[in-house]
């Protein structure tokens, strides 16, 4: 099953760079290695499995894949291949989908090809941007803020927050608005419309009062934008009362949503800002100013990166910092949080939700689905790995639409919001879920029992043989234990009720 357990983790590809024209392909002449490897550390393994020859070409091979990687060695693409024909495939149970037809859905309306855009970034700010996007399979994009004011971006401009194989978990910005003219960007615009008639364009603006509001939303529909997406969240705007600043109040949300919607006849999404407790008085505001749907959410207030040494924070410009704008893969349960908020309001039934925050996977894009949205926007993802990153997310949740029996997008809106709940009241508590131990996968290392006795209940034990021994007596079934283990030899085993 697709959602059975993962064969093949990001861990055993880490050192893999995932190169631009990468030179494993050239060195294999069966297989592209590169685009089997992306598909794993994007976890879509049975995709890549099912998509194998027949016969494997690897068992007889001295893999000069290996050899010709920037990082020799390194990399083990054998094994990994391998392991897809040997472990994952004879677990597939579906098929590959002959079409994409499952993925169809609609923003308000309008046919989209898949539920994927970009979101107003730099990734969709230029007409060469949005146009590659476009022939890589992404089926609409939010192009960057439009607006009427005079755009100076700092230098640098952007940070990370990363984990222990250098890559980003966290990315902050401190950049800004479109610093394209309003002539320049209308022309983009006539451009992909003419060349990509049936893409979507989704046109972000921003406006300092109600006739800009209106004037710029009018000017985008003239010019050939599907929908607008109305900018109330941007939390690095240099002048004050805009983006964040109007988000944080409903009334001005209420207004301005109303200024835009008087200013053209397309659809109108409101974009809200996750620098608030709650986002449904303001998704509840839009909704009264006319707002046919919702977008969430935008980046989170950060400070990150403090220099120990000169005292000033990423990134610096001139030994100067300031609070910046938060994405990536950290903020998606804070994203998710939002979004099921929103996707759970009876006043907001009905509206569009377009979500985004830390998507990078299409099981990442997929639980925003399940929490009722019905598109998803993705940058910082694409600023890492590139445009490319489409393929594997059609095609992963084209497999689980399959599997599934849904026969599109719409089936699995929403599925998840009867499980939550706001608070833990409501949660059962007289049942203990114990660690189950796999003992060949187990390496001995300890680590279940470190947690377990420092940050846990002391219910682990290693025996002689170095493999863990549970005091079912002293265990509460936190779990911390199948968490730390890096081998991913725990899991969830049997009940025991405790009344």
């Amino acid at each position: 099953m697709i959602l059975a357990e993962q064969r093949i983790a990001r861990a055993d590809m880490i050192r893999c760079a995932m190169c631009a024209d990468a030179p494993c392909d050239k060195a294999c002449a069966e297989l592209a290695p590169s685009g089997l490897l992306r598909a794993v550390w994007f976890l879509n393994e049975q995709t890549a499995a099912l998509k194998l020859p027949e016969k494997n070409p690897c068992l007889s091979c001295p893999a000069p894949c290996e050899h010709a990687c920037v990082r020799p060695g390194e990399v083990p693409v054998r094994d990994l291949v391998n392991r897809l024909y040997y472990q994952v495939k004879p677990e597939c149970e579906t098929p590959l989908p002959g079409d994409e037809e499952r993925l169809k859905c609609d923003l308000c309306g309008i046919p989209l090809e898949n539920p994927f855009l970009l979101s107003s970034s730099v990734v969709a700010s230029t007409y060469d941007m949005c146009a590659r996007a476009f022939e890589a399979g992404w089926a609409g994009v939010c192009f960057k803020t439009i607006c009427t004011l005079d755009i100076h971006e700092a230098s640098p401009r952007f940070s990370a927050v990363t984990g222990s194989d250098g890559g980003i978990i966290g990315f902050k910005n401190i950049e800004q608005l479109s610093d394209h003219s309003l002539k320049e960007n209308m022309a983009v615009f006539r451009r992909l419309k003419k060349e990509y008639p049936s893409k979507f364009i989704l046109a972000s603006i921003m406006g300092r009062n109600e006739k800009e509001w209106g004037e710029l939303a009018g000017l985008c529909e003239e010019n050939g934008a599907d929908a607008v997406e109305l900018n109330f969240s941007c939390p690095n705007m240099a002048e004050g009362g805009l983006g964040s600043d109007i988000g944080q109040v409903p009334e001005l949300v209420e207004r301005f949503t109303a200024a835009a919607k008087k200013g053209c006849r397309i659809p109108v999404l409101a974009k809200l800002t996750p620098n608030v407790a709650n986002m449904s008085p303001a998704a509840e505001a839009a909704l009264r100013g006319g707002a046919d749907g919702i977008a969430a959410i935008n980046t989170i207030k950060s400070i990150v990166g403090i220099n120990p040494h000169t005292y000033v924070s990423s990134p610096s410009v001139h030994g100067q910092s300031a609070v910046g704008g938060y994405s990536g893969s950290a903020v998606r349960p804070i994203a998710l949080r939002f979004v099921a908020e929103l996707g759970q309001d009876p006043a907001l039934r009905g509206m569009h939700l377009s979500a985004m925050g830390g998507v990078e996977t299409w099981r990442d894009a997929l639980e925003f689905i399940l929490l009722g949205a019905g598109t998803v926007q993705v940058t910082t993802a694409v600023m890492q790995y590139g445009y490319r990153i489409i393929d594997d997310l059609k095609a992963g949740l084209n497999l689980y639409l399959k599997e599934k029996g849904f026969g599109s997008i719409r089936d699995a809106m929403g599925l998840a919001l009867d499980t939550l709940s706001p608070t833990t009241d409501t949660l059962e508590r007289d049942t203990v879920v114990y660690p189950k131990f796999n003992r060949e996968r187990c390496i001995g290392c300890g680590r279940c029992q470190i947690s377990c006795a420092d940050g846990g209940h002391q219910a682990i034990r290693l025996g002689d043989d170095r493999r863990p021994k549970l005091n079912g007596k002293q265990c509460v079934g936190c779990h911390l234990c199948i968490l730390v283990c890096p081998q991913r030899a725990i899991a969830p085993g049997s009940k025991r009720v405790i009344k």
